[in-house]
């Protein structure tokens, strides 16, 4: 079997909005979303909590295939020294290619060079894929709030994720 390239990563632009946007509501699913399907008139994509500087993109054959979005925990200078990862997506054919753990490996690498001390995340309990790609890219679990989200008539619980960089 031939192996498959590697996606390229690169910072997002004002110009992927649009592509971004249509993947993320593509992609709503309440395996990972606590919030209601998006409906029209959709939220802009980027906004002044998630510039395109905060957003790391991953193509594969020229595509948009996928996006990771870095934030702060806090807006307290206190937590400054931490990053997290605050939204997460890959495009249903691009899944089994390796776009999720380039995105992750992007994130910690851009809180590395912004000077971050740790990279923290939620993830909904339910996530098994996504616990066990965080898992294998050293983060571990570092808090659960049981029930925390009543998504589709089941209580899922919050789990909080994190690793020193």
């Amino acid at each position: 079997m031939p192996e498959l390239p590697a996606p390229r990563i690169r910072t997002a632009r004002p110009d992927d909005a649009g592509e971004l946007a249509l993947l993320d509501r593509l992609t709503w699913s309440h395996l990972h979303a606590v919030t209601p399907r998006p409906q029209p008139p959709y939220a802009p994509f980027f906004s002044e909590r998630h510039t395109p500087e905060d957003c790391r993109v991953a193509e594969l054959d020229g595509r948009l295939a996928g996006y990771v979005h870095l934030g702060f925990p806090t807006p307290l200078d206190s937590n400054r020294h931490v990053r997290q990862i605050q939204g997460l997506a890959v495009a249903e054919e691009a899944r089994g290619r390796g776009v999720g753990r380039a995105l992750v490996r992007a994130a910690v690498d851009a809180s590395r060079e912004r000077g971050a001390r740790r990279i923290t995340l939620r993830v909904l309990g339910h996530n098994t894929r996504a616990r066990a790609l965080y898992e294998a890219e050293g983060f571990v679990v570092e808090g659960i709030l049981p029930g925390e989200f009543l998504l589709d008539g089941a209580y899922v619980d919050d789990v909080f994720m994190g690793r020193f960089l």
